[in-house]
């Protein structure tokens, strides 16, 4: 007798617990990524990053005059790198050309009269389209950050610069060598 009443207590127990593991909201996660044929691979935070260069007043911008540099880096992780194969990369941005220079972005939105340059660490302009020069990795590190710097910059024709909000999407590309 003592065993049933035992075994009533565990199943009454156990339809208790299974009334309380109801729905009680859910939702879905979808993992994203790729395989790349590299000795580095890219940090899920330089994937898809969004970097904010200010309220930029127009006096700054005027005939052709510019924002603070703001830094933004691809971080690379778990590199193995042999020295002399595959141990220099050079990065090439892409994106929508300026109407104001060829070689920086292109401003999307309500804001007009300026590009985004994107610069070295050195302040050496970054050509839009075009591979940096190569940058060598040290095989004793093996999460290396690039750091690049972006910068809004005014054209120089009087009258072009229009207040506004923009937004400028660009993509980049890793070259191993």
């Amino acid at each position: 007798m003592k065993i049933s009443t035992l075994a009533i207590a565990s199943i009454l127990a156990f339809g208790v617990t299974a009334a309380n593991a109801a729905d009680q909201g859910s939702g879905k996660v979808t993992f994203n990524g790729s395989i790349i044929d590299a000795p580095c691979s890219i940090a899920a935070d330089s994937l898809d990053q969004a970097v904010s260069l200010g309220a930029i007043a127009t006096a700054a911008l005027e005939n052709g005059g510019t924002s603070a540099e703001v830094p933004f880096h691809i971080n690379l992780q778990g590199c193995v790198i042999t020295a002399g194969t595959k141990d220099k990369l050079s990065v090439t941005f892409t994106g929508m050309q300026s109407p104001y220079d060829q070689y920086s972005l292109g401003l999307l939105g309500g804001a007009a009269g300026a590009s985004i340059e994107l610069l070295t660490t050195n302040l050496q302009q970054v050509k839009l389209g075009e591979a940096t020069a190569p940058i060598t990795l040290s095989p004793l590190v093996s999460n290396p950050q690039l750091t690049f710097n972006a910068r809004l910059k005014g054209s120089t024709t009087p009258g072009e610069l229009v207040p506004g909000a923009f937004s400028v999407p660009a993509n980049f590309v890793l070259a191993y060598q």
